[in-house]
């Protein structure tokens, strides 16, 4: 049966404010870029599908692209696929087989196999007469990836994305790809985070590498000092109350006033030195390895306090685990040794306001001595990229896309291992221990995302692509 496809509303943003993220001979090259595509384009539309709304980092990314391409004279649209719970749970194990992880088992059956394929069919029919051929169609991970050949055979220039990837792939995560082969192959072109997440099997004359980025003026990313800081983690229910304290702040047109949900419910202490990490509850985050190598190699040696934040339960329609996951972790943290469970806290936080989560996630992590992102696999780790950006020292795992975001040493700190709990509380006790370290840490990190993390390149690169398929389009 045709699903009734989510569509978000569109709005354009003017792309004039990245002019002062380059120099002037970037900027012409960047805008130039830009509007020859659009020129391109003429009477077609980009059409972005992707899984939800919210949560995750495709998302957040759709979320800024896509009004600055619109504001650069380019009709992109973005629709959001449905589908029901067995649809769901299969994706969700198919994103963990594509990183190796076989926990129920590495066959996928007939009746997931059925499942994927009706439910994509559905939303394939459900926009076979709005999208019309000829029109440029970006499917984005796994989730999508079933909908190529429809679109392929509907005229349209398709775009499959892959957002995720493992460094040495395994016989699970190849099994995976065998399942989602014959769909991604039909696509025009594929694109990769890196290189090394390419598939065997893949036409490589049809494979682009295009590693994410961030936006700078986002609400996530945008300057905010340190009196805004302490008081939207006060609003918000995560520090205490100082004498200041206001049931509701405006940080620009943003209203804060819903209430983090905090495991356990007591407020941090306001002058409280912070570890944190923001992520989905996620095992592949590992939430797990970082409360326990907090626990035991950070909380004895030094008085910081560890937040693990992430979106309220049941907000993130694409990920059925998440509440199952969080609940792993307060099963846990009951199971700490009470003078460092008093420092570890469980943050979910709003995501009613999308805006208003991200200035959330904004003050937490400029409020941050550290950042950590101690992920068993990433595809690339945005989070990463946005606590560089706000000159974080950040401490974090030598997996997937992070290792080409920090170089160790200079621009942040690598875990080899990320089940190595001592190393791990080793490098956040060696940050917190040298503040002048962690000032040249977080000064390099913030250069390094400038350089090369920021939604100019990724923007142009993206569009360089489109122009190519049109140019070879018949």
């Amino acid at each position: 049966m045709p699903r009734e496809l989510a569509r978000v509303p569109a709005r354009s943003a003017s792309i004039e404010p990245l002019h002062s993220l380059l120099e002037d001979a970037a900027w012409d090259v960047f805008i130039r870029t830009m509007r020859d595509t659009a020129t391109q384009l003429k009477n077609r539309t980009i059409w972005n599908i992707n899984s939800t709304v919210r949560g995750g980092g495709v998302a957040e990314m759709l979320a800024w692209q896509i009004p600055y391409e619109r504001g650069a004279g380019m009709d992109v649209r973005w629709l959001v696929i449905q589908g029901g719970t067995p649809f769901f749970t299969f994706t969700k194990r198919l994103h963990a087989l594509l990183h190796g992880i076989a926990a129920d088992g590495s066959m996928i059956n007939d009746a997931e196999r059925k499942e994927y394929a009706q439910t994509l069919a559905g939303n394939a029919e459900a926009v076979a007469r709005e999208i019309q051929p000829r029109d440029i169609v970006i499917l984005h991970d796994p989730q999508t990836a079933g909908l190529a050949p429809y679109f392929v055979r509907h005229g349209c220039r398709v775009i499959w994305r892959c957002h995720i990837g493992v460094d040495q792939p395994n016989e699970v995560a190849k099994g995976a790809w065998r399942f989602l082969l014959p769909h991604v192959a039909a696509a025009h072109a594929t694109v990769f985070s890196r290189r090394a997440y390419v598939w065997e099997g893949l036409d490589q004359q049809r494979v682009d590498i295009i590693p994410p980025a961030i936006d700078a003026f986002a609400p996530k990313n945008e300057e905010l000092n340190g009196e805004t800081v302490a008081a939207v983690l006060r609003i918000t229910g995560i520090l205490a109350d100082g004498p200041a304290g206001q049931p509701r702040l405006k940080v620009g047109a943003i209203a804060v006033e819903r209430t983090t949900d905090l495991f356990p419910a007591a407020r941090l202490p306001e002058d409280a030195r912070l570890t944190v990490q923001v992520s989905r509850w996620d095992r592949l985050k590992d939430p797990l390895g970082v409360m326990e190598g907090f626990a035991q190699f950070v909380a004895p040696r030094v008085d910081s306090h560890l937040i693990l934040a992430g979106p309220g339960v049941s907000t993130v329609a694409d990920d059925p685990e998440e509440a199952e996951v969080l609940r792993e972790v307060e099963d846990r943290w009951h199971h700490l040794a009470p003078a460092a469970r008093d420092r570890v806290h469980l943050a979910r936080l709003p995501m009613d306001d999308a805006q208003e989560n991200a200035i959330i996630v904004n003050a937490l992590q400029r409020r941050a001595q550290v950042v950590v992102q101690k992920s068993l696999g990433e595809g690339f780790g945005l989070t990463v990229a946005e606590a560089m950006w706000k000159g974080r020292p950040v401490v974090a795992s030598r997996v997937g896309g992070i290792q080409d975001q920090i170089e160790h040493g200079k621009s942040g700190l690598l875990i080899d291992d990320p089940h190595d709990l001592a190393a791990f509380g080793a490098a956040v006790v060696s940050v917190f221990s040298d503040t002048g370290a962690a000032d040249r840490l977080g000064a390099e990190a913030k250069r390094r995302v400038q350089r090369q993390f920021l939604a100019p390149r990724q923007m142009m690169q993206q569009a360089q692509l489109v122009g190519r398929l049109l140019q070879h389009a018949t």
